[in-house]
């Protein structure tokens, strides 16, 4: 079993519906023993969006408690990857199936998809694992920076040089997908493992927020209550809905309280020592 992380790590939700839609499409879920956040936002026709997004959640929740009581998320597998790595990654390739097959079998449910953002904290390191443009970031000391890289037409235009980030504000299509779960049987998950430190702040997010709020206001905000994960969710989800809530708005934040390193026996700590 992992090691209970709730001491080391304080996690704030919130989602709301936002001023213009009528449901809310966006899912989240928490587990702060096992140091696993998610999000997911939905998309489709009637409350389609909802059923996709809440599978992606809900299969994605239960699917890695259970990978990770069998092996520890550190644990190296025989090609070199971590657990945590390999499980993220077939968990939510196993729930887009799942999603891609609902929506074939339910006709009021065709078409539908979500995007997903994972974070799982394991040894002083976060795996963050994506689908979409929903994102994550850190703010670390006075340094705010974005940890994914949105799957979207328009990140492409950017990454190609054909626009800049400035035009890109301004920019109509703003959530075209270039990936999302449920849209093929088989979909390419990004899985990236990055270090963590005592006092680090985590934002995952919706476009829901980062369409209605700039970078800087982001992290403006979070500066200013990163002593209280509650507080801060509700001020960027109010501050979204100021702006006008086009759109529904999910944040998770994660403060990091202390250092969370696996215990290790002496003789793991001598071979550490030597490399």
């Amino acid at each position: 079993m992992p090691p209970n992380l709730s001491a080391a790590l304080e996690i704030a939700t919130r989602s709301d519906p936002g001023r213009v839609r009528p449901h809310n499409e966006d899912s989240v879920f928490a587990d702060p023993v096992l140091g696993l956040a998610i999000l997911a936002d939905g998309m489709g026709g009637y409350n389609a969006g909802e059923v996709a997004s809440r599978m992606a959640t809900t299969l994605l929740g239960s699917g890695l408690a259970k990978a990770f009581a069998e092996r520890s998320p550190n644990h190296t597998e025989p090609d070199g990857q971590s657990w945590a790595d390999v499980a993220l990654a077939r968990e939510i390739a196993d729930a887009n199936e799942a999603i891609h097959l609902e929506a074939q079998r339910q006709p009021q449910y065709a078409g539908m998809g979500t995007t997903v953002v994972a974070a799982l904290f394991h040894d002083d390191k976060v795996t963050v694992a994506h689908v979409g443009d929903s994102r994550l970031y850190r703010l670390r000391g006075g340094e705010f920076s974005q940890l994914t890289h949105d799957h979207s037409l328009l990140q492409e235009q950017i990454d190609d040089g054909i626009i800049t980030v400035e035009q890109a504000h301004q920019a109509k299509n703003k959530n075209l997908l270039t990936r999302a779960l449920g849209a093929d049987p088989v979909v390419d998950v990004s899985v990236r493992d990055h270090e963590v430190q005592p006092d680090d702040f985590f934002l995952l997010c919706s476009d829901g927020l980062t369409d209605m709020v700039g970078d800087d206001r982001i992290a403006s905000t979070i500066f200013e209550h990163a002593a209280s994960p509650v507080q801060c969710v509700v001020r960027l989800v109010d501050m979204a809905n100021e702006e006008g809530g086009r759109d529904n708005v999910s944040v998770i934040a994660v403060k990091v309280r202390r250092a969370f390193p696996v215990a290790r026996g002496w003789w793991a700590r001598l071979l550490a020592w030597f490399r």
